[in-house]
């Protein structure tokens, strides 16, 4: 997880549904480009000193837990890793999505689960679908640069289960709805299926 070393204090750059588009665009270049994408990695590994990083959109730095070695980590990963198909946008998993992001960001809370302790297959159904989904949320990162690299390089994430989200092959389908949060100022959630209704 990173933490910002000062307050924070913007707001979404961009208006939710650019910003929505964008991440879906983002996700596309690093599943079909991924050694492409490591050589993105390499530049921004050489703006770390220790484990804050440094880089134009965040000059006053970003503190991670692990500094360079998840970056490394990542970057062996995307080397190895071949292309994949593109995502498709899918209506229904963005509505998954939503749900998420206008339970939790008044709130302020995080993790995968509501607060009536529906998790993402729960929300999926309640939005009309099939319960085959798997979920990434990003708290903070305010641009789809910032919250792709997040989840590839899944910083303090055990079994980095963002990155492998991403890269799965048998995703085919995402929806993205980003949204205020009362702490982070900014969430992201993405819902990936196989299929555009969450089904098997």
């Amino acid at each position: 997880m990173l933490v910002a070393l000062l307050p924070l204090a913007a707001a979404i750059t961009a208006p939710a549904d650019r910003l929505e588009r964008e991440i879906v665009t983002e996700l596309n270049f690093v599943r079909a480009n991924p050694k492409a994408y490591a050589k993105r990695l390499r530049a921004y590994r050489r703006q770390f000193r220790g484990k804050i990083v440094y880089y134009p959109a965040k000059p006053e730095g970003l503190r991670t837990r692990e500094g360079v070695v998840a970056v490394d980590e990542a970057i062996a990963f995307l080397e190895r890793q071949p292309p994949l198909p593109a995502l498709s946008p899918a209506r229904l998993l963005a509505e998954t999505a939503g749900l998420h992001v206008a339970e939790q960001g008044p709130r302020g809370a995080t993790g995968h689960f509501s607060e009536n302790g529906d998790d993402p297959r729960d929300r999926a159904r309640r939005a009309g679908g099939g319960d085959y989904v798997a979920e990434t949320i990003t708290y903070g990162p305010p641009s789809a640069v910032e919250v792709v690299r997040q989840l590839i390089v899944d910083d303090d994430v055990p079994g980095r289960g963002h990155r492998r989200t991403v890269f799965a092959a048998e995703m085919r389908h995402v929806g993205v709805r980003c949204g205020p949060h009362k702490v982070y100022r900014t969430m992201c959630v993405a819902e990936f299926a196989r299929h555009p209704d969450g089904r098997r």
